[in-house]
């Protein structure tokens, strides 16, 4: 790739054509939806054998919401593969989706989970905050099952959210937004229609919706700004653990994994944790001499 490239033009090789970000798209987003209808056919007839309960409802899918959480993390999950492959059309390295070094920097990843890990727990003393001044209570969000239920979700979250949450940032930030700079010269259409497109994977209504467009576009913005995918990945696999655990604990996946309506305080939360860890990303960043551009 040429030196002195930023991260959403990568896709601009010397064999660039107009052709070939449209058809890496649309390769994705079918393998996207064949491999959701695979693995959730697989999954089916999995919890037949296993005598897990075939629910596929519009809110449920399985009466168990650690197997569907699951199946629901691999059906993502699966996709990675076919984003790296799709890189080829181009005939560049899949690495140029990772970062502006060719390559994930995982240092600068293990950096940028230490900041996440801040503007979460600040995230969450806000929310908390907001809740209690707003005068709604908080019961039902922590509890505890019990190790043998905690276990196997907790098993299930750890193995499987690192790389569902990387898969979609290499979707949304990644492929598309380098997809959408081979066309422009700015980033922004890419930033946007990614996260769109992030949001629609969702199913969040109200206040949901605005939360999670904003993280699409702060993630795709902090993409450009230094030069690679391991500020959003690290605030994805965290924001996405922290969702998932909590509500195992207290026994309440189930409920977790219907998305659905997010009340606003939730939001002032989200306000506090993304602006911390972009201005805390930045600030490393820039002492740390992150690269932003190839070399």
């Amino acid at each position: 790739m040429p030196s002195g490239t930023r991260y959403d033009h990568l896709g601009r090789t010397p064999w660039h054509r107009w052709w070939r970000p449209v058809l890496g798209t649309v390769i994705v987003a079918a393998a996207y939806l064949l491999i959701s209808v695979v693995v959730i056919t697989i999954g089916a007839v999995v919890a037949q054998i296993a005598g897990v309960p075939v629910v596929m409802s519009e809110q449920r899918l399985f009466g168990d919401p650690v197997f569907e959480l699951a199946v629901a993390l691999l059906s993502i999950t699966l996709v990675l593969p076919v984003v790296f492959g799709v890189a080829w059309l181009q005939r560049r390295r899949p690495g140029t989706l990772s970062s502006v070094g060719g390559r994930l920097r995982w240092k600068w990843l293990l950096m940028c989970s230490g900041v996440a890990l801040v503007a979460m727990i600040l995230g969450q003393v806000a929310m908390m905050l907001t809740f209690g001044l707003s005068g709604e209570g908080l019961e039902g969000m922590f509890g505890w099952v019990g190790w043998e239920r905690f276990l196997p979700a907790l098993v299930v979250v750890l193995l499987l959210v690192p790389f569902q949450a990387a898969a979609e940032e290499y979707m949304f930030r990644g492929w598309l937004l380098q997809a959408f700079g081979t066309f422009f010269t700015t980033p922004w259409p890419g930033i946007v229609i990614g996260a769109a497109a992030f949001t629609l994977l969702h199913a969040y209504t109200d206040w949901g919706i605005l939360d999670v467009f904003g993280f699409g576009v702060l993630m795709g913005w902090l993409a450009v700004r230094t030069g690679g995918l391991e500020a959003p990945i690290a605030l994805h696999v965290l924001n996405n653990v922290v969702s998932f655990l909590p509500a195992a604990a207290s026994g309440d996946l189930g409920e977790a994994l219907k998305q659905g309506a997010v009340p606003w305080q939730s939001v002032t939360g989200t306000v506090v944790q993304l602006a911390v860890f972009a201005v805390g990303v930045l600030i490393i960043a820039q002492k740390r001499a992150i690269p932003t551009l190839s070399r």
